[in-house]
C-alpha cells in the first residue's frame, strides 16, 4: 500500500477513530480536530506515508502532548508551541527531520502530528509507537527495541523550550513529567527520533489509516441505520462486555493524569472501570472482564462515538467493548512495562476475551 493524503475531509474520521483506538485516553477528539483542521486549512493537505516507503537514514521524530486531559479541555495548544519542539530537536541534533510520526493512537495525539506535519511541510508517517494510548512516555513499542525517548524537546505557549537528555526513558517520563506540570499540566512535546529501519521495526504501521476506517466505520453504520457500535467490535475483532448507564465517576487530576473510577449500571450488575488518563481494567461482580494491555473502549450507546475519560459523566448511556492490542505488547518486557501491576494492581493481565494467557 503506497501513501495517501491527508485532507480536512480525513479529521473527523481520522480523529473519531483514533479516539476510539485512545481507550478513553488520547486527548478530547473535537480538540484535536479543530487543531488539525486549523493547521490544514492555512497550510495545504499532508502526505501520508507508509513505514516501507522511509527511507533506511530517514530522521523520523514523533510529536504529541504531554499531560492531563482534562487540563487540554481548558487549554489546547497553539500552533506555535506543536512545532516547536520539533524544530528544536532539529537543531539540537544537527539534522533536518524528514518525517513526522504519532507517538500514539489518541483524538489528540493522532491529529497534533497532523498539524504539525502540515505546518513544517513534511510527510507524516502513517504508523505510530503503540496502537492505541497509554499514559506514559516510556510506555511506546520503541522501548521495547532499545529506541531511546531523548533528547526530548517541550515547549509552551510562553515560549519556554526544554530539551531533556536522560539515561533512560523512564528517567525521560519523570522529569519531563515534572517539567510538564510546572509549563501547566499541558505541553506538547517531540522525542523518540529514529531512522527509518527503526520506525519499520518498533511502529504500529498503518495506524493512521486504520483510525480513518473506524471512524468512517462509525459514521457509515449510522447513515445505513445499522448498529455504529457492532461495527467497531467487527473492525476491531472485539467483544462487548456490557452496556448501561453511568451511575458514577470519581476522577481528580493529580501528578498531571487524569486518575479515577467510573461505574456503569447494567442488567447484570455493575461494571467498575479504572482509568489513569486511559481505562486499564474492566471489573463486574468481583471478576476480571479485561486489563491493559488490550483495549477498554466506552462507546455512546447508540451513536457508537468514543467517549474519554474526561467527558465520562452521570446519565450517559454507554457500552464498553475490548479489543485486542499489538501481541508485542503481551511479552514480558511489554507486560512489564505496561501490565496492570505497573499500574499498582495485583492481578495477571486478562486478555479482551477474559482469559489469563501466559506471556509468549
Amino acid at each position: 500500500m503506497m501513501g495517501w493524503q491527508v485532507t480536512d475531509a480525513t479529521i473527523a474520521d481520522l480523529a473519531r477513530g483514533a479516539a476510539v483506538l485512545g481507550t478513553g485516553g488520547g486527548g478530547d477528539p473535537y480538540i484535536g480536530g479543530l487543531i488539525a483542521s486549523q493547521a490544514l486549512a492555512r497550510y495545504g493537505p499532508v502526505n501520508a506515508v507508509t513505514v516501507d516507503e522511509l527511507p533506511d537514514d530517514a530522521l523520523v521524530i514523533t510529536v504529541a502532548l504531554m499531560g492531563a486531559p482534562t487540563v487540554l479541555i481548558e487549554k489546547p495548544p497553539n500552533l506555535n508551541a506543536v512545532v516547536g519542539p520539533i524544530e528544536t530537536l532539529g537543531a539540537y541534533l544537527g539534522r533536518r527531520v524528514s518525517h513526522v510520526a504519532c507517538l500514539e493512537a489518541g483524538g489528540v495525539n493522532s491529529t497534533i502530528p497532523v498539524a504539525a506535519a502540515a505546518v513544517l511541510g513534511l510527510p507524516l508517517l502513517d504508523a505510530d509507537g503503540m496502537g492505541r494510548a497509554f499514559p506514559e512516555l516510556q510506555m511506546v513499542l520503541p522501548t521495547l527495541y532499545g529506541i531511546a525517548a531523548s533528547p526530548l524537546a517541550l515547549a509552551d505557549e510562553k515560549g519556554n523550550v526544554v530539551v531533556l537528555q536522560t539515561v533512560d526513558n523512564m528517567w525521560t517520563e519523570r522529569i519531563a513529567r515534572v517539567a510538564c506540570v510546572e509549563m501547566g499540566s499541558v505541553v506538547p512535546f517531540a522525542g523518540f527520533s529514529m531512522s527509518g529501519v527503526q520506525a519499520r521495526d518498533s511502529l504500529v504501521p498503518g495506524s493512521l489509516r486504520r483510525c480513518v476506517e473506524i471512524g468512517a466505520g462509525i459514521r457509515g453504520a449510522r447513515d445505513a441505520k445499522n448498529d455504529p457500535v457492532q461495527r467497531v467490535v467487527e473492525q476491531l475483532g472485539g467483544r462487548t462486555l456490557f452496556a448501561g448507564k453511568v451511575v458514577d465517576v470519581q476522577r481528580a487530576t493529580t501528578k498531571g493524569f487524569a486518575r479515577g473510577f467510573a461505574r456503569i449500571e447494567g442488567g447484570t450488575g455493575i461494571l467498575t472501570l479504572q482509568f489513569q488518563n486511559e481505562h486499564l481494567i474492566a471489573e463486574l461482580a468481583g471478576s476480571t472482564l479485561a486489563t491493559t494491555p488490550d483495549l477498554i473502549i466506552v462507546l455512546e450507546h447508540d451513536s457508537g462515538e468514543p467517549i474519554t475519560t474526561e467527558a465520562l459523566r452521570y446519565g450517559l448511556r454507554v457500552r464498553v467493548i475490548a479489543a485486542p492490542a499489538d501481541p508485542r505488547w503481551h511479552s514480558a518486557a511489554g507486560l512489564a512495562l505496561v501490565g496492570p501491576r505497573y499500574f499498582g494492581y495485583e492481578m495477571p493481565a486478562h486478555r479482551f476475551d477474559g482469559t489469563i494467557a501466559p506471556a509468549p
